[in-house]
Parts: C-alpha cells; sequence; structure tokens
C-alpha cells in the first residue's frame, strides 16, 4: 500500500514514520526545497511524549530536550508569582510520560533522521502539489501526477488539500498576533527561569521556556490587537515594537527581547471544527485539520495524535475511506475541544482589569497552594490521553 504524505513537518513526517512502521511504503512531498522550520520551541505534553517513544524518535531528541521544574503562572508587569505546580519527575509519576521542552527544528531534524533510518529515500522537497482526486492521485505543480492508495494532507493552515477538499473559506484571525524569539542563556544576565512559565498582562500574555538541554531561552508573546500582522512564520517584526508592546513588563521579558537575534512576528488564526477530514482516500492531519492558539501548547502534540491515530485505525483495514471516517470520528471531538480550550486559556491570560486580574488570579493562586493535585487534575483529560494504546 503506497501513502502520499502533503507537507514535510511535524505532522506529516510523523504520520510518515507511523505508516511506514505498519508496513506501508510512504512518500513525503514538501514544497520547500528543505526541511527547514524556524527557531521556535515547543512544549511535548505526556500524551505526545508516548507517540514520539512509539515513533522511535525518543532516542533522537534524548540530548536536546529540557525537562522544566515545574509549570507555572507570573504576572506580566511585576513578575509575581500566582502559582507554581511541580512537574519534573512528577508528570511521569500522574500521567505515565515525562513533559519536555523541544526547539521546532529539532523535532524536525528528529522525526527526518528516524525516516530515513526507515525509508531513505522517503522525502522528496521542492515538489509542491496542486490538487488531488478521491481516488488518490496527486497533482504537482509540474504537471505530473503519481497514483496513491492514500493521500495525506498535512500541509498547514493554508493547506491546497483542505481548500479543494471544502472550499476556499479564508481561517478567521483570532485577533492576536505572536512574537517569537530564541535567546542564548549567556546573553542573559536575568534568564525566565527553568519552567513553562506563562506571564499574564492587559490583553496580552507572554510564555517563557528553555531548550536545547536548557542552553537557549524561548519566548513566545501573544498580543491583541484588531489589524493582523503579515503571515508567515518567517516574517520578522521590529524589536521597537515588540519592546512596546510589552512596555513596562518584568526585565524578564524586557531583556529577552532586547537580546533576541531575531523577533518574528505574525497573525494567529485558527477555523472553526471541519465538518469532515476526508475526501475518499484523502485526509487531513494537524493544522491542515484544525489549527489552533498555542495557549495550551497542544499544536504539535496533537498532530503526533493524529498520525498514531490514522495509521492504527488503517491498520488491516479493508475499506480505507470508511476507516477514514473512524479517523474523523475519533479525533474531532478531542481536538474540537482542544481548540475551545486553547482559545479560552488566551482571555483567561489576558485579563484587563485590576479588579479581573485579582477576582480570577487570586482564587488561582490559593487554590494552587492548598490544592495542588486539583489544579493538576484539569490537565488530566488531555495528558493522560494514550492515543498509542488504542486500537
Amino acid at each position: 500500500m503506497k501513502a502520499i504524505i502533503v507537507g514535510g513537518g511535524i505532522g506529516g513526517l510523523s504520520a510518515a514514520i507511523a505508516l511506514h512502521l505498519r508496513g506501508w511504503n510512504v512518500c513525503v512531498c514538501e514544497q520547500a526545497p528543505a526541511l527547514t522550520e524556524v527557531g521556535a520551541g515547543l512544549q511535548i505534553s505526556p500524551n505526545g511524549w508516548r507517540v514520539i517513544e512509539a515513533l522511535g524518535v525518543a532516542d533522537h531528541l534524548a540530548k536536546v530536550v529540557f525537562e522544566p521544574e515545574a509549570i507555572e503562572m507570573r504576572l506580566g508587569t511585576s513578575g509575581r508569582r500566582v502559582f507554581h505546580l511541580p512537574m519534573k519527575g512528577y508528570a511521569l509519576k500522574r500521567w505515565g510520560a515525562p513533559y519536555f521542552h523541544v526547539h521546532r527544528s529539532d523535532l524536525v531534524d528528529a522525526l527526518a533522521a528516524r525516516l530515513a533510518e526507515l525509508a531513505p529515500d522517503a522525502v522528496r522537497t521542492a515538489r509542491p502539489v496542486s490538487g488531488y482526486t478521491s481516488s488518490g492521485v496527486v497533482q504537482f505543480d509540474d504537471g505530473e501526477t503519481q497514483d496513491a492508495d492514500l493521500v495525506v494532507g498535512a500541509d498547514g493552515l493554508h493547506s491546497i488539500i483542505r481548500r479543494q477538499m471544502l472550499g476556499c473559506q479564508s481561517p478567521r484571525y483570532t485577533g492576536n498576533v505572536a512574537w517569537r524569539a530564541v535567546v542564548p542563556l549567556a546573553d542573559l544576565e536575568n534568564p525566565p527561569p527553568p519552567t513553562a512559565c506563562v506571564w499574564a498582562g492587559n490583553k496580552r500574555h507572554a510564555v517563557t521556556t528553555r531548550l536545547r538541554a536548557g542552553t537557549m531561552a524561548n519566548f513566545v508573546g501573544m498580543v491583541e490587537q484588531d489589524e493582523p500582522a503579515p503571515e508567515g512564520w518567517r516574517v520578522e517584526g521590529s524589536r521597537d515594537d515588540a519592546l512596546a508592546a510589552f512596555l513596562g513588563w518584568d526585565p524578564t521579558i524586557v531583556r529577552l527581547i532586547e537580546h533576541a537575534p531575531v523577533l518574528n512576528r505574525w497573525a494567529l488564526f485558527d477555523r472553526p471544527p471541519l465538518p469532515r477530514w476526508h475526501d475518499g482516500r484523502v485526509a487531513l492531519l494537524g493544522d491542515a485539520a484544525h489549527p489552533m492558539l498555542p495557549s495550551m501548547a497542544q499544536g504539535a502534540v496533537q498532530a503526533l495524535e493524529d498520525a498514531w491515530t490514522l495509521a492504527a485505525i488503517l491498520d488491516g483495514a479493508d475499506d480505507i475511506e470508511a476507516a477514514l471516517g473512524q479517523y474523523y470520528e475519533r479525533r474531532i471531538g478531542r481536538t474540537a475541544r482542544i481548540q475551545a480550550g486553547s482559545a479560552a486559556n488566551a482571555r483567561m491570560f489576558h485579563k484587563a482589569s485590576v479588579l479581573g486580574r485579582i477576582g480570577f488570579y487570586g482564587p488561582m493562586a490559593v487554590g494552587a497552594r492548598l490544592f495542588p493535585s486539583l489544579v493538576h487534575a484539569r490537565q488530566d483529560w488531555v495528558y493522560r490521553h494514550d492515543v498509542t494504546g488504542q486500537t
């Protein structure tokens, strides 16, 4: 059985590995001339790490991941801690797998290396796709076509596959733009804490993590803005604009912006849950199916879950089209709930008024101090979920 995967990002490479492990002949078609990613950090929660291990990728990441000591929230302007919940070692005990930070490009490199071990010629770069037929024929920009038993559209927010399948509706602007930077820790006199830290503020928030075995600081800042910024992960923003967006904030955040070699800035979009993810033998995966805000740190992890679930449901299936319908039914409820939760988290982190912040973060701080296990329990449905154990 042959599968063509459109898109060589995290979701596409994971799907290729998962399918190959079940006997499929896979080909990953990436429009870019090389498999590259921007400098950015990811949080891989236990539900995602289980997939990393099942794919055989964990060893490729062993020297570059960072295990945070805790998940915490601080107030953006003062730096005052709202709550601090243990994570290092605790995640494994509570949810059955660790919680790691990883550089996005390190994860892509690890997935590509693992796929190369299994199928050395599986990735084709500079192969933009223009369309498909529901019977599994892929059409390329140069006019060539290829037949497959399965086509997977893992080609992101502006998916060519999704557009043909469901029409040209534009993604909806969420009213937020994001700043992102990675800074060597050696350049910072006051580095962010060795945690996954949310810094909450007035119509904006930031997240700091550590990458590359703790040698780099990762910064993501989300700011409410009526007009979207230019699209694209590689669009550079102005340092003065970033400093203005976080004016008066804790020096930890200000110094990160001041020392960032590059500051990328882009608009954040999502889509409402789609009515279907497949057309005949063609299926969607990852951001092509369910783009979401980064406020639950689940975008990449949900692509990993998609990839494993898709391959598992197809394993031994007599009817590929029926199996793709089952894939949608198994995934749509969970991904829609996480999309909604990500949007709700962004609103929670952006309390505008002083009274609003006191009224919301005060009880949260008390609850986390007195009943930390109950606060952790709010994540059980996300982190304890194990797609690798499903049949």
